[in-house]
């Protein structure tokens, strides 16, 4: 899953994006509403956590682009009200959510994992291949009913190859979802994680890889 967050306090947003990452997300961060509005423009995001109040652009005029735009991404939006009338205009704005200031780092995890699963064809909460068995949610992954210990970069890569139901997922889209914009787009990393994930999975290999094209399980 990949996420943006758009918060002006930094190391509220700093902090927030280094908790995801830890969940195995690929999280982008900018501190005032235009730069989100430049990356939005450029990246596909699942979800982004939206400050209302931002500089430069003000988070509900952010909300109205990706409407307007039309695009499948969700918004989480946070605020330092909670104010009944204050979360009713932000969903008639545009949001899917709304997360009052402060709040329980669990509580958020949860809200945009939910959110997640909808910008995608629903698929059922536990995902199953080839013997593989992976829990989003919990982060357990199982083959054949033993558990395999992956690290959050190998859980995601899995996670983009079980979600795309058996179809080709190239090396250029596994490190759109589960590599943050930072990353080299000519380093091996890509290639360097599948083989690690390939060996802990275990025999026979249940990752293939199609010459030309990328991998798919």
């Amino acid at each position: 899953m990949r996420v943006l967050v758009v918060e002006d306090e930094q190391l509220l947003a700093d902090a927030v994006a280094t908790g995801l990452r830890r969940e195995a997300m690929a999280v982008d961060v900018v501190y005032d509403g235009a730069a989100a509005l430049e990356r939005i423009g450029v990246n596909d995001y699942d979800v982004v956590v939206l400050d209302r109040d931002l500089p430069l652009v003000h988070g509900d005029d952010v909300c109205r682009k990706i409407v307007e735009l039309g695009m499948p991404t969700r918004v989480l939006m946070l605020t330092a009200s909670g104010d009944v009338s204050d979360r009713v205009e932000g969903l008639e704005i545009g949001a899917d959510d709304y997360l009052p200031k402060p709040f329980a780092f669990s509580e958020l995890i949860a809200r945009v994992r939910a959110l997640g699963r909808r910008t995608s064809v629903p698929l059922p909460p536990v995902l199953e291949r080839a013997g593989i068995k992976l829990d989003p949610n919990r982060r357990e992954v199982f083959r054949d009913g033993k558990e395999v210990q992956l690290e959050p970069k190998e859980f995601a890569v899995l996670e983009v190859l079980m979600r795309s139901e058996g179809a080709v997922v190239s090396a250029e889209q596994l490190l759109e979802k589960a590599w943050d914009e930072n990353t080299d787009p000519f380093t091996n990393v890509v290639r360097v994680t599948v083989m690690t994930l390939r060996r802990k999975l275990g025999e026979p290999p249940v990752i293939v890889t199609v010459p030309g094209s990328g991998y798919r399980i």
